[in-house]
């Protein structure tokens, strides 16, 4: 089976989300697969990450970490931006087509042959597709240590069938509510799932009820509670403790110094805004708990270089002005948690600074609430569509985010949306595009970036 056919086979599948919960929601078929695959998942070492967001930038800072620490570092998250290769990563390097195609190919036929013999009673999910192949890839590898992104919620997701040496809980709150629950109680009950009897949990202080949930299920389960807020530095940016570089250039890097291990240390991270602070922690005290656990390599300086060599594309990534293109900023903004903290990120790099809105979003996330974060500090809007068939219409976009004031133009295609951008942008205008990752991607795409 050729890349290309593997690729189309997989989103044949159809988008996990778009799928019923009883597909989605069952680590018992999704066992009987990788029991049938000889149990790749049992062959390395692993870390669980969940949350609503947060749990990408702390999945990419700790892998980068351990990389540079000198272990065979696996690294598997979702969704992707560009290419479905990105989603599996070893030491940085993103599985090749081949070995993608030659994967997918081994998976899907015993999946086939499961569903023949009445083991299974349908396919596999795209997700669990993906999880299968990124357990195979980092088996045959022989990885030292895995770092799993949980795709959605955490109990019943494809990756929390591992016993990780550390879970990881990131910021929790409203999203994904047609599956996880309507409530951030509720939601981080699934989250929490990630929690292993006796095993060691890395967290900080959030909502209260996310907290109480959290806290609960650790005393249940005799697990030890591990507190990242030691390493999150004072939060104003006129603190000596703390800056953000406002150089006119396409970095904008925090910086501030820390006590790591017992080492003074300057953390330097790529990920911009507040809201990194606590992921770069959370990354942090995770690199602590697996070096007390015997993981050789893992130290201060280790953790210094990995957090300043942090990759992780689409998150307040800024593309400097080029050609008859202004300045641009991608994020991936798609809950109301994430808008704000966008918000927060440009104010803190640029302040008074008029922008552009490239705007788009699935139609089940809660855009009238993003809208009325964004919009406001927008010049003009430009409402479009990634092409996902989730995709909310970019006249349902421009409805949710009418009473905001805020000028806001609709246009069906991406490249178009783009191009209307770009003839908008005057002179120091700033163009922001953001919302559903499948439109920063597609952006990304359409403008020749890479991922």
């Amino acid at each position: 089976m050729s890349y290309e056919t593997a690729v189309a086979s997989m989103f044949a599948l159809g988008h996990e989300l778009a799928q019923t919960p009883s597909h989605k929601f069952d680590l018992a078929h999704m066992r009987v697969v990788l029991e049938a695959l000889g149990h790749p998942e049992r062959a390395c070492r692993s870390v669980l990450i969940a949350g609503t967001n947060g749990k990408g930038s702390t999945a990419a800072t700790l892998a980068s970490i351990l990389r540079v620490s000198g272990l065979k570092t696996g690294l598997y998250t979702s969704p992707h931006l560009v290419r479905i290769n990105e989603r599996i990563r070893i030491n940085s390097v993103e599985i090749s087509d081949d070995n993608f195609a030659g994967l997918h190919g081994e998976v899907d036929r015993v999946a086939e042959k499961l569903v023949d013999q009445g083991e299974l009673p349908w396919h596999p999910s795209f997700f669990e597709m993906m999880t299968a192949i990124a357990f195979l890839q980092f088996a045959r590898e022989r990885v030292d240590i895995a770092v799993l992104e949980v795709g959605m919620g955490g109990r019943l997701d494809a990756t929390n069938v591992v016993e990780p040496l550390v879970s990881v809980i990131s910021d929790i709150s409203l999203d994904h509510q047609k599956f996880l629950g309507n409530t951030v109680g509720e939601i981080a009950r699934e989250k929490a799932g990630i929690i292993r009897r006796g095993g060691v949990v890395v967290t900080l202080p959030q909502q209260p009820e996310a907290n109480d949930v959290i806290g609960n299920t650790i005393l249940d389960l005799d697990a030890v509670g591990v507190n990242a807020v030691r390493y999150v530095p004072p939060v104003s940016p006129g603190s000596s403790e703390y800056r953000v570089s406002r150089a006119e250039s396409s970095s904008a890097k925090t910086r501030y110094p820390l006590e790591v291990m017992g080492t003074q240390i300057v953390v330097e991270s790529p990920l911009t805004g507040r809201h990194q602070l606590r992921n770069a922690a959370l990354a942090i005290a995770a690199a602590e708990e697996l070096s007390k656990q015997g993981l050789q390599g893992i130290s201060a300086a280790s953790i210094e270089t990995g957090i300043r060599q942090t990759q992780w594309p689409g998150r307040f990534q800024i593309v400097p002005a080029h050609g008859c293109w202004p300045e641009i900023v991608f994020d991936v903004a798609h809950n109301p948690a994430g808008a704000w903290a966008l918000r927060s990120a440009l104010s803190e790099r640029y302040e008074d600074r008029p922008m552009i809105f490239v705007f788009g979003a699935m139609r089940d996330k809660a855009i009238s609430e993003m809208a009325e974060i964004l919009f406001p500090i927008a010049q003009a809007v430009i409402a479009t569509r990634p092409n996902n068939p989730r995709s909310a219409s970019p006249e349902e976009i421009h409805q949710a985010g009418e009473r905001t004031g805020t000028e806001i133009e609709a246009m069906a295609e991406v490249p178009a949306a783009l191009e209307r951008a770009r003839e908008l942008a005057r002179g120091e205008d700033l163009v922001v595009i953001t919302g559903s990752i499948y439109l920063v991607g597609e952006a990304m795409q359409a403008l020749g970036l890479h991922a």
